[in-house]
């Protein structure tokens, strides 16, 4: 499944509609951030995790969706399911994104 890029009011109306969601927050000054972008895509293309959503939001543009997933630092990966935060965390390790992908996975 493709990336995503929302704002905060189409991230809200997601959550709303419930399911896994994956989002990657960046800034677009985040080297690491662009770094982790051909994996987070890749990732998002895994038949394993084809029944969740990924997406990109700005974080220094969306403030509610940054507040929802309390990032502290970028980039940081959050998953939510049914409109909940289930993990976030800042990092950019291929592997903590796939262990918080792996709890939502059906």
């Amino acid at each position: 499944m493709a990336v995503e890029k929302l704002n905060d009011s189409e991230f809200a109306g997601l959550l709303g509609q419930g399911g896994p969601i994956a989002v990657k927050f960046y800034a677009d000054w985040c080297g690491s951030c662009k770094l982790f972008s051909p994996k987070f895509r890749r990732i998002s293309e895994d038949e394993a995790f084809a029944g969740i959503r990924f997406v990109d939001i700005n974080a220094e543009e969306n403030p509610e969706s940054r507040r929802l997933a309390g990032v502290d630092n970028l980039p940081f990966l959050a998953v939510f399911n049914e409109g909940a935060l289930v993990q976030g965390m800042a990092t950019s390790k291929e592997e903590k994104l796939i262990e918080m992908l792996n709890q939502v996975a059906s």
